[in-house]
């Protein structure tokens, strides 16, 4: 019996310790989540009890995460979705999920950012799913402190960042593409984007239009306003065009909360929709309640919610695997604001745009 080969249950922090050659304090702190510990030392940790079969994740009991929702009001219906997603599929894998609303400036340095303490605290949460409005700084201060972390891709402020991290997007640049081809199909040629386009969820959506219209020989049109508040953005942007007498028969707004400021904008100019103009969105949020029921590009919030949870789950089982990037397609939902048109209708249009100056 003596000889008989040690369980593997009988490896501890001290067989570790010397296999990573670190002290047992060390292999302690990243057995509990520390994020005291450099990220290097933690994957040299972390690769000895891999080769000794030991599974840290066994071993820390903590089953929490933390879903983060930066720079966003928390009734926000797109992010709330995410949320109720994320937390139906942690239900399904007995985790439980914490919320943590955080406001923080993008141009201070990672290390001057307040993160909650509830972050910080691996023996509470495990990791990190952001949503909301973030930025580079906050990214980088999640690597630096070793904390496991996703975030949704499609609200990431600022140009593209080297920053390897796990990222879920939903693809509404291709959607973009997808809704400016169909109004192009429908006859339209003055199409114009409606949006705030130094904000990425539109810039992307922009993205996707401006390519359609670039392949179809047309001409990329955009009113833009410096402005978060969304209904604002379609009622100020399309007041704007509409003044300068720019020839318009279709409007793209670069989501539904916009398009609810455009249909306002039209109607307060007495213009008709589809009659006059179309009009389309994006997120399909809310445009089921509008009248005419508005054409959108359908994303999946609650599959947002489920993708970067799994994401999460194998990042925390798996500390070495390699940056994830998941995108989850959308879908085009034809409603009531959208009219076929012919050459002649333009004319039309034009008159009627012409009566709405005056």
């Amino acid at each position: 019996m003596s000889d008989a080969p040690i369980k593997k249950s009988k490896l501890g922090l001290r067989e570790i310790a010397s296999a990573a050659n670190v002290s047992m304090a060390t292999v302690s702190r990243v057995l509990n989540g520390s994020n005291r510990v450099d990220p290097a030392i933690q994957k040299i940790v972390l690769a000895a009890a891999a080769d000794l079969d030991i599974d840290f994740s066994q071993r820390n009991k903590t089953k929490a995460l933390v879903f983060v929702l930066s720079n966003r009001a928390m009734q926000h219906a797109f992010h709330s979705r995410i949320l109720l997603g994320a937390e139906a599929y942690c239900a399904s894998r007995n985790w439980e999920l914490l919320f943590q609303s955080l406001n923080y400036p993008a141009q201070v340095p990672p290390r001057e950012l307040p993160l909650p303490k509830v972050v910080q605290r691996h023996d509470v949460a495990r990791g990190v799913i952001l949503a909301g409005t973030n930025s580079a700084n906050l990214l980088e201060l999640l690597i630096q402190k070793g904390v496991p972390f996703v975030v949704l891709g499609n609200n990431v402020m600022g140009e593209p960042t080297d920053i390897k991290c796990d990222v879920v997007f939903s693809d509404d640049i291709q959607g973009g593409h997808d809704m400016t081809r169909y109004l192009i199909g429908l006859g339209h040629r003055h199409i114009w984007f409606v949006g705030n386009i130094g904000l990425p969820w539109f810039a992307r959506c922009f993205a996707g239009y401006k390519r359609a219209m670039e392949e179809a020989g047309l001409a990329p049109r955009h009113s833009t306003v410096d402005s978060e508040n969304e209904a604002e953005i379609g009622y100020l942007g399309t007041k704007s065009l509409l003044a300068r007498g720019e020839p318009v028969t279709a409007i793209f707004a670069g989501n539904d909360q916009t398009a609810h400021g455009v249909c306002k904008g039209l109607r307060d100019s007495g213009l008709n929709i589809p009659d006059d103009v179309s009009v389309v969105g994006c997120d399909d949020t809310v445009g089921s309640w509008l009248y005419p029921t508005l054409t959108t590009i359908r994303e999946f919030p609650e599959q947002l919610g489920k993708q970067m949870v799994e994401l999460l789950l194998n990042r925390i089982a798996n500390p070495g695997l390699e940056p994830q990037q998941v995108t989850v397609p959308t879908e085009l939902i034809k409603r009531d604001s959208c009219r076929q048109i012919q050459p002649s209708d333009e004319v039309a249009a034009g008159a009627a745009l012409q009566g709405a100056m005056i």
